[in-house]
C-alpha cells in the first residue's frame, strides 16, 4: 500500500520497468539568458531530461515525453519497454521535466533575485520553447515521430502542435485539455490558497515548510484525484494491507501529497497550469477554436471518463474543432490517474491504443 500511495502521489504508474532507470538517468540542459514570454530573463535556465534508446542515423525516431505536475523524467516508464507502446529499441525517447519541479529551474533552486516567491511564473509555452532548444541544440533533433503527454505533459503536447506545427508527426494526449477551463482554475486557486493561508508560509519566504498549509493543499487535491466511483467501489483495496480503510488512505494522501515538494514550487506549477490556453498563442488572437483548428497532425485524445481535473466533456468540446482527432475516452473509475496507467487495466488500454496509433504512423509517414 505504501508503494501504491507513493506512486499515486507522484502521479506515476506503479507498474514501471525498473531496468529502465539506468537508461533514463537524468541530466541538465542549460540555457543562458533565457527570456520568458512575460519578458523576464533568467540568467541561466535549467531543463532536466532523460533519454531511452538511441537516436538513429537519420535522426527520425525521436519521441518526446514532457512531464506532468511535479513529476520527474521517469513518469512514463509505464509506456516504455519491448512489450509496451514505446520500445526503446525502436524509438529514441526524450523525457523532460517542467520548470518548477525542483530539479529543472524552480523557486527552490534558483539564486537571487529569482529565489523563492520571486521566481517568475513560467508558462506552458516557456517550457515548450526551452525543450525546443534542448532538442535542436542539445540533442540534434529537429523532428519528432510523436509527442506523448499526460496531464500537464498533454498541455505541452497541444502547445507543441500549435507553436511548432509539423515538428511532430502526431501527438497523444491523456487526461489533459488544450486550455485550463474556469472550473479547473477554481480548483487550483483553492489549493494555492490552502498553502498561502498558512501563517508559516510567510509570503513565500518561509524558514521551514508550511506543514499545515501543505496538508490542507493535499486534502483538497485528494478529493479531486480519483472519481466518486473509485471511492464507492473501494478500488483502493487493490494491494492494500489488512485493516486499511478509506480514512487511512485519505490520511496517507493528504499528509504528504507530493513527497518532499517545496511550497513555492507547487504554487509555481499550479500557476503554469492555470495559464494554459493554446488560444493565446501568438497569431491565434486568443481564439481557442482557431488554435484547435490549426492542429494539422493526427491527434489521439484520451481523456479519462471519470477525470475531475480535466472532465471528458471539456475534451469532447475541444475535439469538435480538431480536424484529425481520434477521441478515445479511457473507460476507468480511476479518475485523473487513469491517464498515467495507475492500474493494470488502464495500462493495457493505454499501451494497446497508443501502440496502434504509433504503428499506424510508422506505416504511413
Amino acid at each position: 500500500m505504501v508503494r501504491f500511495i507513493v506512486a499515486v502521489l507522484a502521479l506515476l504508474s506503479s507498474f514501471a520497468t525498473p531496468a529502465l532507470a539506468a537508461d533514463g538517468d537524468r541530466r541538465p540542459f542549460l540555457i543562458k539568458q533565457f527570456k520568458l514570454e512575460n519578458g523576464t530573463v533568467l540568467p541561466q535556465a535549467r531543463v532536466m531530461y532523460a533519454t531511452y534508446g538511441t537516436l538513429n542515423a537519420a535522426h527520425d525516431n525521436a519521441v518526446l515525453l514532457p512531464s506532468h505536475y511535479m513529476a520527474d523524467s521517469h513518469g512514463y516508464e509505464w509506456l516504455i519497454g519491448p512489450d509496451k507502446a514505446l520500445d526503446p529499441r525502436k524509438y529514441f525517447l526524450i523525457a523532460t521535466e517542467l520548470f518548477g519541479n525542483g530539479k529543472s529551474s524552480s523557486p527552490s533552486n534558483t539564486p537571487a533575485p529569482f529565489d523563492g516567491p520571486r521566481f517568475p511564473v513560467t508558462s506552458i509555452r516557456d517550457n515548450v520553447e526551452a525543450v525546443h532548444r534542448l532538442l535542436a541544440e542539445g540533442l540534434g533533433v529537429h523532428h519528432l515521430r510523436a509527442i506523448v503527454g499526460f496531464s500537464m505533459g498533454g498541455e505541452q503536447a497541444f502547445q507543441w502542435a500549435v507553436s511548432h506545427p509539423g515538428f511532430a508527426d502526431r501527438i497523444v494526449v491523456t487526461s489533459a485539455t488544450a486550455k485550463a477551463w474556469p472550473h479547473g482554475i477554481i480548483r487550483l486557486e483553492s489549493q494555492i490558497m490552502a498553502i498561502q493561508n498558512d501563517p508559516a508560509f510567510a509570503g513565500g519566504d518561509y524558514k521551514a515548510p508550511p506543514k499545515a498549509g501543505l496538508q490542507t493543499f493535499g486534502a483538497v487535491w485528494a478529493g479531486w484525484l480519483f472519481s466518486q466511483g473509485w471511492w464507492r467501489e473501494e478500488l483502493w483495496r487493490a494491494g492494500a494491507a489488512p485493516g486499511t480503510t478509506y480514512r487511512s488512505v485519505f490520511e496517507g494522501l493528504y499528509k504528504d501529497f507530493v513527497p518532499g515538494g517545496d511550497a513555492n514550487d507547487l504554487i509555481l506549477q499550479m500557476r503554469t497550469w492555470e495559464g494554459h490556453d493554446i488560444g493565446t498563442t501568438p497569431g491565434m488572437g486568443g481564439d481557442i477554436k482557431r488554435a484547435l483548428g490549426s492542429i494539422a497532425v493526427p491527434v489521439l485524445y484520451m481523456p479519462s471518463a471519470t477525470d475531475l481535473y480535466f472532465p471528458v466533456d471539456d475534451a469532447r468540446y475541444e475535439a469538435a474543432f480538431m480536424p484529425r482527432v481520434t477521441l478515445l475516452p479511457i473507460p476507468s473509475l480511476w479518475g485523473h490517474t487513469a491517464g498515467a496507467a495507475s492500474n493494470p487495466a488502464d495500462a493495457k488500454f493505454l499501451n494497446d491504443h497508443i501502440g496502434a496509433f504509433m504503428r499506424a504512423g510508422d506505416r504511413t509517414e
